[in-house]
């Protein structure tokens, strides 16, 4: 707490003015900002820890292997007598699970966002927006056996004229995925959307609008860069994730292939199933983990960059 006196002042001039601040306010805010300046330090070492920890290893992998061999070839193999380093068709594997959860994910996602912002009652919206942001923090381990020993079998059922084979899939994998990621996507979006100001919609009305065109012609344009940015998050997790891939599509399939019925191996799933501790360290097998993990690293902060300029490109600001 601070206060000021105000003295006379001397041949015309104005007031002299004293500020007294307790001692104790100033050091308590001095403690703050040494506390957040450790934060983000630490922030900064911690990543730059990361990517060091991930270069270093994949500079001698790439003394070893060609850097065209290992983004051009078709075949990987890195344990085998005669090795193969193509990551290609663990890249595709990954791309496919991003495909199949951005599929399932989007359309419901943003629809559930459009609900609870638009159309929800609010002891609807009090109800359901807790259970979705607990959702979100379900171990994807328990989502991955559910998908293996309930969904898996459910979805071979329903397409019985699709060539399934072997216990693992891809497609089904993505599927799991993106149900994963629906909360992430609707809680955002639907933040977004809330904080879209009142008269926007309330001009819509006026102007004879209805409650779909509203929220599809006024509150969704005007949110477009939260949307955008809950995609962005949908993405990443989906990238990055390991133990539902694992299960549901399998680690021992790094073929190059489309067909959503069959296990393919993936980025992540490499990563987690090879290293086990198995392997010595210094061998090539053991760097071929984190040149996967350095690709990984730079598709998602393509991935970032890119939606950042988006987000910036098509933001709106509402005084």
């Amino acid at each position: 707490m601070s206060s000021r006196v105000i003295t006379p002042g001397v041949s015309g001039g104005g007031p002299n003015v004293r500020s007294l601040e307790a001692p104790g306010l100033r050091i308590g805010e001095r403690i703050i900002k040494a506390l957040l300046w450790v934060a983000a330090t630490l922030s900064v070492v911690v990543t730059t820890g990361i990517v060091i920890s991930l270069l270093l290893p994949s500079v001698g992998f790439f003394q070893q292997v060609s850097i065209v061999e290992f983004l051009t070839g078709t075949i990987w193999a890195p344990a085998f007598a005669e090795p193969s380093f193509g990551v290609l068709p663990i890249v595709v594997g990954t791309l496919m699970v991003v495909l199949f959860a951005m599929l399932v994910a989007v359309p419901v996602g943003l629809t559930s966002a459009i609900y609870l912002s638009e159309y929800a009652p609010t002891k609807v919206r009090k109800a359901i927006k807790p259970i979705l942001e607990v959702l979100e923090g379900i171990p994807t381990v328990a989502i991955g056996l559910f998908a293996f020993s309930v969904l898996t079998p459910l979805i071979r059922e329903l397409t019985p004229f699709l060539p399934w084979t072997g216990p693992f899939s891809i497609g089904v994998a993505g599927i799991t995925v993106g149900l994963l990621i629906i909360p992430l996507v609707s809680s955002v979006s639907d933040d977004a959307m809330r904080s879209v100001p009142m008269s926007l919609r309330e001009g819509a009305y006026a102007m004879g609008a209805t409650k779909f065109e509203v929220a599809l012609r006024v509150v969704l344009p005007a949110a477009i860069s939260g949307v955008i940015a809950a995609f962005v998050l949908g993405i990443s997790r989906a990238i990055g994730e390991t133990m539902v891939v694992l299960l549901v599509a399998g680690a021992g399939n790094p073929v190059l292939s489309f067909d959503p019925t069959k296990g393919i191996q993936t980025m992540t799933a490499y990563i987690g199933s090879t290293a086990t501790g198995d392997i010595s360290q210094g061998t090539i097998t053991y760097d071929s983990i984190f040149a996967v993990g350095a690709l990984l690293f730079l598709m998602t902060l393509v991935m970032n960059v890119i939606a950042i300029r988006l987000v910036r490109r098509f933001r709106e600001v509402y005084d």
